[in-house]
C-alpha cells in the first residue's frame, strides 16, 4: 500500500514527463485499480507489456525524482510548515486571536487544513 502511495506522489509530480502510454497504464493501474490483464485488455496490448511499461515508469520516475528531488522536498516542507501552524497556533492569546486566526488560515490550504474560526 505504501508503494502505491509513493508511486501516486511521483506520477502527480512526474507524471507529464511520461509517455501517454505510460500514463494511461500508471492511470489505470494506480487510480482505476485495474489488473496487468484489464489494463491489456483496454489497450490492447500483452499483460506483459502492460508490466513492462509499468516498471518502466516507475524506473524513469524514480530517476527523476533522485535527480530533482521533488518529492522528498515536498515531503519536507508539508512537514516544517505543520511544524510553523502548530507555533503559530501556540502564540493565540487574548487579544492577538484575530491575527493568529489570519496568519492561519493563509497558512492552512499549503497543508490541506481548513481552519475554523475559533471565538
Amino acid at each position: 500500500m505504501e508503494q502505491l502511495l509513493y508511486l501516486s506522489a511521483l506520477f502527480d509530480l512526474y507524471g507529464a514527463l511520461l509517455t501517454e502510454k505510460q500514463q494511461e497504464c500508471l492511470r489505470m493501474h494506480l487510480f482505476e485499480d485495474f489488473s496487468l490483464s484489464e489494463i491489456g485488455e483496454e489497450l490492447g496490448i500483452s499483460r506483459q507489456a502492460v508490466y513492462d511499461n509499468i516498471h518502466r515508469s516507475q524506473k524513469a520516475m524514480e530517476a527523476y525524482e533522485e535527480k530533482l528531488g521533488l518529492a522528498h522536498r515536498y515531503q519536507e516542507e508539508r512537514q516544517e510548515l505543520a511544524k510553523i501552524y502548530e507555533s503559530i497556533e501556540g502564540l493565540r492569546q487574548p487579544g492577538n486571536e484575530a491575527a493568529v486566526t489570519e496568519v492561519l488560515d493563509r497558512l492552512a490550504p499549503f497543508l490541506g487544513r481548513s481552519q475554523e474560526v475559533s471565538l
